[in-house]
């Protein structure tokens, strides 16, 4: 009886150690079928290499188009977001290069901004990396295009200024020939074609002035100039024009100031802006040249000597408001039929823009229609005469009339006011 039941629980015990045994051994067998998840494949080290020093804006995905590295630029660019894709003709891009394995290549407009105002003009290239990676490099060429489109309408326009006065000089030579016994009706052509040739020669002029100054390179050989030398010069070149609207030159604010740069250029580019301010000025009214020394702020050089700030105000018609950011493109005009009544060549704004920031300076304009306009040069000011200038306020008038000279000692009070008066109005807009 002993010995049945020892046996008995010895084989219930082996059939639990078997079924122990067999269940570990299925368990064992279905862990070992079922596949193992695989970590994303990551990006090879050769590949982090170079992107590390690409300028390109890089982007590497992967088999479900899920982004695994993405650089700053192309973020910046707007590229990716999180770890997708954002642009579809990238996206599109990337889906067929993974499908024959072609590398692609294509130019795209990528829209920036909450509302898309801003557009970057980029070159994209897709290429495989192994079997299952794509990456893209972006290039921005928004400045070359932009570049390449203000050439090709600079010659337009250029193209265009020049056979205006080119066509009016045939017709009048034609006129002439016809009109060869009519003394009067040739004197009257002849007149006519000087006021062409010389719009022509003006115009060729500021083309040559406008392509050495265009690239806003610093300028060599830079000498000390003294801004009441550049100022007189400025005014010198407009004042038959200025005597015959009976128009009042001033010469006011701060003397004996320097800066370093081209006496030819700065004398240019002054004198562009006291030629619009009397050409667009009405009859006996009064032009202001007006001289500041401006202090150093925290954010200049330290040791810097300031700057001086070279207003050129005006009382005449203005500038319509939505036309402030355009004045200083090239050919660009306001009222282009009184541009061409004043012989204007649209070129004089973009050249004092040129010259300024050649000059590590800028401009600035201010306006009111019916009030009249202030433009404002700011140059950086030569140390050695940071302190010698302050002492020097004065208010020379320069009269429309030669006949009628102001005595050269006398300082007027109202042209200085009412270049104070300018100043303040454009320092509170």
């Amino acid at each position: 009886m002993d010995a049945t039941l020892a046996a008995l629980l010895g084989g219930l015990v082996g059939l639990a150690i078997g079924g122990v045994a067999a269940f570990s051994f299925r368990f064992s067998e279905r862990a070992q079928a079922r596949a193992p998840e695989r970590p994303d494949p990551p990006i090879p080290p050769d590949v982090a290499k170079v992107l590390a020093v690409l300028r390109s804006a890089a982007v590497v995905v992967g088999p479900q188009d899920d982004v695994r590295h993405a650089s700053a630029p192309a973020r910046s660019f707007g590229l990716v977001r999180g770890t997708r894709i954002v642009t579809g003709e990238l996206l599109d891009l990337v889906r067929k290069v993974r499908r024959d394995g072609e590398i692609r290549q294509c130019d795209m407009e990528i829209p920036r901004g909450r509302f898309g105002h801003n557009v970057l003009s980029v070159s994209a290239r897709v290429a495989p990396v192994g079997s299952e990676l794509i990456l893209i490099l972006v290039e921005d060429h928004t400045k070359e295009r932009r570049i390449d489109s203000i050439r090709r309408d600079f010659v337009a326009n250029v193209s265009h200024e020049l056979k205006t006065p080119i066509g009016a000089l045939t017709l009048l030579a034609e006129a002439v020939q016809h009109a060869a016994d009519d003394p009067d009706a040739v004197h009257r052509f002849a007149g006519r074609m000087q006021i062409e040739s010389d719009r022509l020669t003006r115009l060729v002029q500021q083309i040559i002035e406008l392509s050495r100054v265009q690239a806003d390179d610093p300028v060599e050989e830079a000498a000390a100039i003294a801004l009441d030398d550049v100022v007189d010069a400025a005014l010198d070149r407009c004042r038959v024009d200025a005597q015959a609207k009976h128009i009042e030159l001033v010469h006011a604010g701060v003397r004996d100031l320097h800066v370093s740069g081209s006496m030819q250029q700065l004398v240019i580019a002054v004198g562009n802006l006291v030629e619009n301010a009397v050409g667009y000025s009405p009859e006996h009214s009064r032009v202001v040249v007006d001289v500041r020394h401006s202090a150093p702020d925290d954010h200049d050089p330290e040791g810097s000597a300031g700057f001086v700030e070279l207003a050129v105000s005006d009382q005449g018609v203005g500038i319509p408001q939505q036309e402030l950011d355009r004045v200083f493109e090239r050919f660009y005009r306001v009222d282009r039929a009184r541009s061409r009544a004043t012989g204007g060549t649209g070129l004089g704004l973009s050249i004092v823009k040129h010259v300024a920031a050649s000059h590590g300076g800028a401009i600035a304009v201010w306006s009111v229609e019916g009030e009249g306009s202030t433009f404002t040069i700011r140059l950086p000011l030569r140390g050695d005469t940071a302190t010698s200038g302050d002492s020097g306020m004065t208010g020379t008038l320069l009269p429309a009339q030669a006949a009628q000279p102001e005595p050269q000692s006398e300082s007027p009070p109202k042209p200085q006011s009412e270049a104070t008066d300018v100043r303040q109005k454009e320092a509170t807009r």
